[in-house]
C-alpha cells in the first residue's frame, strides 16, 4: 500500500532540490531527506532494532525529529512521539507501559534502564558512506504508530495507529483543506500530538514544504517565517490566533493575509473570531477542523463559503459516517438541540484501538463505529452542530443548556474577549444545576447589568447564566484547548475569586496601550501618578532618579521620531506610540548599581496609578540602549537630563483610544520550594 516513507523515497528521486523541511534558516530538501531517512534506519537496524519494536522520540519541532520519525517508520518499527516538555517520570511511564527498545532524545536526565541515543548524532551521522537497508513496504493493517492522549482521569492512553489509518488520514487532510503539492505550510504546532503530527504527514505526502516552528509564543517569529519562507499556509488553535491578533494589531492583516489558507484545529473557533477573520482577511480560505487523536481530522468546515453555518463543526468528507445516539444506544434523528445525541464516527481514517486496553478499546469501537463523548446534532444541509462533552451540559430543571451555545453567544458582546461557560449546584437547590460565566474582558471590569440584559435578549431565560465570574485569563492544556475541569475547580475553590478585591483587579487588568485619544490629563492626576514613581523603592534609599516630564507634543514627537531613526540604524527593536498626552523619561545614575531596578519599580507605579484613573500607559525601553547617541543625547541635555543619566524607561500616557491587548502569560515560570 502507499505509505509516506514510500511517497517520500519517490520524491527524492523526481524532486531531489524540492525544499521539504524548513526550520529558521536550515532547509532540507527531498533528496536530502531520503538519505537522510535510510541513513538512520540503517544505523538503528545496526542497534538491534526492527518491526515491531517501540521507538520513542522527543517530539522536537526540527528537522531530526522528522527523519528520525520516517527512519523508523522505514525498518517497520512503531513510533512514540514524547513531549519535549515532558517530566521524567512522564517519560518513564509511557517507557514501561510501551515495553520500549530505545529513546531518541537530547539533553534529558533518565533513569539507566531507559536506552538513550541521541537523535542529534544519529542525524549527523546519517550521512556517512554505509551499506544501506531495503524499504519493505508494510501491511495496511499494521501499527505504525503511538499517539499518546490523557483520558478523563489523567492516565495516558495510547491511540494504535496502523498505516491504513494514517494513509486515510493524510487524504482526509488533503482534500478537506484543498491542500496543494506547491503549499508552503507554516506549522508550530506540537509533533507529539495529533493535529500537529496530522498536517506534517499530508504536506510530507503531496510533496509540499513544511515550515517548523516551536510553538506560537511570539507572533513575531510567525511573520519573520512567513517572509523568510514565503509562506501560503499555516496551522494553529483557536487561543493562538488570539494571540497572534493581540500582538500583530495592526500589522495582523497585512502579515496574516499573505497566506492561501488556515486550518483551525484541536477546538473550534468562536462564532465572533470567525466573523473577524472573515473581515480582516478577505483573501485567504479559512478551515475549521474537527478531529481527535483517535479518528484525525473527520469533519471540515469551509469558513469562507459557508458563512451561514459559522456555529457548526462542518460536514464529514466522503467516506466517513457520522451519526447520533441516544442513551440506550440505539440511532436517532437528531435534528436539533432537543434531539441531540452522541456523536459515533465510522470510516478508515480510525484508530485501531488504545494500547494494552482492551477494555477500554471495546467500550470505544463497537461494531466498526467508533464512540464520541459529545452531543452532536445534523441539520437538513448535512453540517454537524457540537452542544459539548456530554458531562459538560447543563442541566436545568430538565432542559439542556450548551455551554458551548452561551458563549458564542456572550462572545459577541463587545466587552468580552473571551468566556466560559460551566454548570455548577443550583444554590437554591431548585432546579439542579445552573449555568456560571467566567469572562476575560478587554479593559477594566465588565457591567455586569448590561451584560445581563444583553443576553436576556439573545437567549432563552433558563440559559442565562446566573453569576458572572471575571478572571485575567481561562485555563487551558497544553494544546491551548479550554480545561473546563480547571473551571469547575476554580469555582469549588473560589479562593482566586474571593481574594479579588480593587487593587488585585488593577495589577490584573493593566494592558500596555500604544494609541490615545487628545483628551488632556488633569494636572492634579499628573501629579498624583509622578508621586507614586518617586514613592517607589530605591536601592540603599539613594533616590538618584530623575522624573523628565514632557508635555509638549512637538518635542515628543521629536523624541519619538529620532530614536525610531537610531533604532533602525542600530536594529534596535522600536515598538511606538500615537499621540500620548505625556512621556516621562525615568532615567537614573549610571553610576548607582541599582539604578536600573529603581527606575523599573517607579515606572510599574506609574502605570498601574495611571491604570486606576482609566488612564493608558505603555513601557518603552529602546532609550537605555541608544541615550548616549550623540543626536540623543543632545536632546536629553536640552531636557536637563543629566549626562551621567541612562534613560532605562519611557512611560506614555493618555487616554485609550483602543483597548490594549492582553500578551499570553506563561504559566510554567513559578516553582514553590517548600521544605
Amino acid at each position: 500500500m502507499e505509505t509516506l516513507v514510500g511517497k517520500i523515497l519517490e520524491y527524492g528521486d523526481t524532486q531531489p532540490e524540492k525544499k521539504a523541511v524548513c526550520f529558521k534558516n536550515v532547509t532540507v530538501t527531498y533528496g536530502e531527506l531520503k538519505k537522510r531517512i535510510i541513513g538512520m534506519a540503517t544505523l538503528l537496524h545496526e542497534m538491534g532494532i526492527g518491526k515491531g519494536h517501540r521507538v520513542m522520540l522527543n517530539a522536537v519541532s526540527k528537522p531530526e525529529y522528522i527523519a528520525g520519525l520516517l527512519s523508523i517508520q522505514y525498518i517497520g518499527a512503531v513510533t512514540v512521539g514524547i513531549d519535549k516538555f515532558a517530566k521524567p517520570e512522564n517519560i518513564q511511564d509511557i517507557w514501561e507501559m510501551t515495553q520500549a527498545d530505545i529513546f531518541l532524545a537530547d539533553g534529558k536526565k533518565l533513569p539507566e534502564e531507559i536506552r538513550t541515543v541521541s537523535l542529534k548524532q544519529l542525524y549527523k551521522e546519517s550521512v556517512q558512506e554505509q551499506e544501506y537497508i531495503d524499504y519493505a513496504e508494510p501491511e495496511e493493517g499494521q501499527l505504525c504508530e503511538l499517539i499518546f492522549t490523557t483520558g478523563t482521569t489523567g492516565k495516558p492512553k495510547g491511540a494504535m495507529l496502523s498505516y491504513r489509518c494514517i494513509y486515510a488520514n493524510m487524504l482526509n487532510t488533503c482534500n478537506g483543506i484543498r491542500m496543494r503539492g506547491d503549499d508552503i505550510v507554516l506549522n508550530p504546532l506540537p509533533l507529539n500530538h495529533s493535529f500537529g503530527m496530522r498536517v506534517l504527514r499530508s504536506t510530507l505526502y503531496l510533496g509540499a514544504t513544511i515550515v517548523l516552528q516551536s510553538g506560537f509564543t511570539f507572533a513575531k517569529e510567525i511573520e519573520t517565517n512567513i517572509g523568510l519562507h514565503h509562506c501560503t499556509a499555516m496551522v494553529c488553535v483557536p487561543a493562538s490566533m488570539e494571540v497572534i491578533y493581540r500582538q500583530m494589531q495592526e500589522h495582523f492583516a497585512t502579515v496574516i493575509g499573505q497566506l492561501r489558507y488556515i486550518e483551525f484545529g484541536a477546538g473550534s473557533v468562536s462564532v465572533d473570531m470567525k466573523k473577524k477573520l472573515l473581515r480582516l482577511l478577505p483573501d485567504t480560505q479559512l478551515f475549521n477542523t474537527w478531529g481527535s487523536t483517535e479518528t484525525g481530522g473527520a469533519v471540515f468546515l469551509d469558513i469562507t463559503n459557508h458563512p451561514d453555518k459559522l456555529a457548526s463543526i462542518g460536514r464529514p468528507l466522503e467516506g466517513i459516517e457520522v451519526k447520533a445516539v441516544g442513551l440506550d444506544g440505539n440511532e436517532v434523528a437528531a435534528k436539533d438541540m432537543d434531539t441531540a445525541g452522541r456523536m459515533l464516527l465510522h470510516g478508515r481514517m480510525r484508530m485501531e484501538g488504545y494500547w494494552n486496553e482492551p477494555v477500554l478499546t471495546d467500550e470505544t469501537i463497537r461494531d466498526d463505529w467508533l464512540y464520541t463523548n459529545d452531543l452532536i446534532y445534523i441539520d437538513e444541509d448535512g453540517f454537524v452542530f457540537m452542544l459539548g462533552r456530554a458531562d459538560d451540559i447543563i442541566n436545568v430543571g430538565g432542559e439542556k443548556v450548551s455551554p458551548i451555545e452561551v458563549e458564542n453567544i456572550a462572545q459577541e458582546y463587545d466587552e468580552i474577549k473571551e468566556c466560559a461557560c460551566i454548570g455548577v449546584d443550583d444554590p437554591e437547590g431548585i432546579v439542579g444545576q445552573v449555568p456560571v460565566l467566567y469572562v476575560v474582558v478587554e479593559n477594566g471590569m465588565a457591567d455586569e447589568g448590561a451584560l445581563l440584559k444583553y443576553l436576556a435578549n439573545r437567549m432563552e431565560k433558563y440559559k442565562l447564566p446566573q453569576e458572572f465570574i471575571q478572571v485575567d485569563e481561562l485555563p487551558r492544556n497544553k494544546m491551548q484547548k479550554l480545561d473546563r475541569k480547571a473551571l469547575h475547580r476554580m469555582y469549588e475553590e473560589r479562593g482566586s475569586v474571593d481574594l479579588m478585591n480593587p487593587i488585585i483587579c488593577n495589577l490584573l487588568a493593566r494592558r500596555s496601550v500604544r494609541e490615545f485619544t487628545d483628551q488632556p490629563i488633569d494636572n492634579r492626576i499628573l501629579d498624583m501618578i509622578i508621586k507614586t514613581g518617586y514613592y517607589a523603592p530605591s536601592g540603599h534609599n539613594m533616590q538618584t532618579w530623575r522624573f523628565t516630564v514632557l508635555k509638549s507634543q512637538d518635542k515628543i514627537k521629536e523624541l519619538k521620531e529620532i530614536t525610531r531613526a537610531k533604532a533602525e540604524e542600530r536594529k534596535v527593536h522600536f515598538y511606538g506610540f500615537e499621540n500620548p498626552q505625556i512621556l516621562i523619561l525615568v532615567s537614573n545614575d549610571r553610576r548607582n548599581k541599582d539604578g536600573i531596578q529603581d527606575a523599573s519599580c517607579a515606572a510599574e507605579n506609574m502605570m498601574l496609578a495611571a491604570q486606576s484613573y482609566g488612564l493608558g500607559s505603555v513601557w518603552l525601553n529602546p532609550l537605555m540602549t541608544l541615550c548616549d547617541e550623540p543626536e540623543i543625547r543632545e536632546l536629553l541635555n536640552s531636557y536637563q537630563v543629566p549626562t551621567q543619566h541612562i534613560v532605562w524607561a519611557a512611560v506614555a500616557l493618555g487616554y485609550p483610544k483602543v483597548p490594549g491587548k492582553l500578551l499570553a502569560k506563561k504559566e510554567n515560570v513559578v516553582h514553590f520550594v517548600e521544605s
